[in-house]
């Protein structure tokens, strides 16, 4: 479950799905840039990473070892973000990565002390995103049931504790959420 709904694969599939359901093919398009820079770079920085034996894996469970690729990953969002606005992508995708460095701005600094899930936090954004192009209803109680399983599933790993992880699923719900209703959304 923590390999199927990880950070970067959640960070990669999400941006083009929520482009093609807000705005078709086009939408779709844009996502994929999005995915490119803000899951692709990270999750190759973290596969050379654990390659060359400086990660002990792609869950990058020593704490001490996350500050290089989370600062590559806030690199890349930020690079996403600027890209998308110069270039006129759909709002909805540029509130997404502005969600998604807005949840880097509140996680990494946590991170540096206390080992906030970042599963939990962005299966949870990822959860609001699509309540916002799919039914609302119906998303969110099936998105609350996936994060609960994630967040179970990382504390059965023993790579968090419960207060971790409901720390990461508040911090990506509340950030996300936040995020989107300041554009409007």
């Amino acid at each position: 479950m923590t390999d199927l709904l990880a950070p970067q694969v959640l960070v990669i599939a999400m941006p083009p799905l929520v482009g093609l359901l807000a705005q078709g093919w086009a939408g779709a398009a844009w996502g994929l840039v999005a995915s490119a820079l803000c899951g692709g770079v990270p999750a190759a920085v973290i596969a050379v990473g654990v390659r060359s034996g400086r990660l002990d894996s792609h869950h990058i469970v020593d704490r001490a070892r996350r500050t290089g690729p989370l600062l590559a990953a806030v690199a890349a969002v930020l690079t996403a973000l600027v890209l998308l606005v110069a270039l006129g992508a759909p709002t909805l995708l540029v509130a997404t990565v502005t969600a998604m460095l807005a949840a880097l701005a509140v996680t990494v600094p946590i991170t540096t002390r206390w080992k906030i899930s970042f599963h939990a936090a962005v299966c949870s954004g990822t959860v609001v995103v699509l309540a916002h192009v799919l039914p609302a209803a119906p998303t969110a109680t099936a998105g609350a049931a996936v994060v609960a399983l994630v967040c179970w599933a990382r504390v059965r790993l023993a790579h968090h504790t419960w207060a971790q992880v409901v720390a990461g699923a508040a911090v990506g719900t509340l950030v996300t959420w936040a995020t989107l209703a300041a554009f409007g959304l």
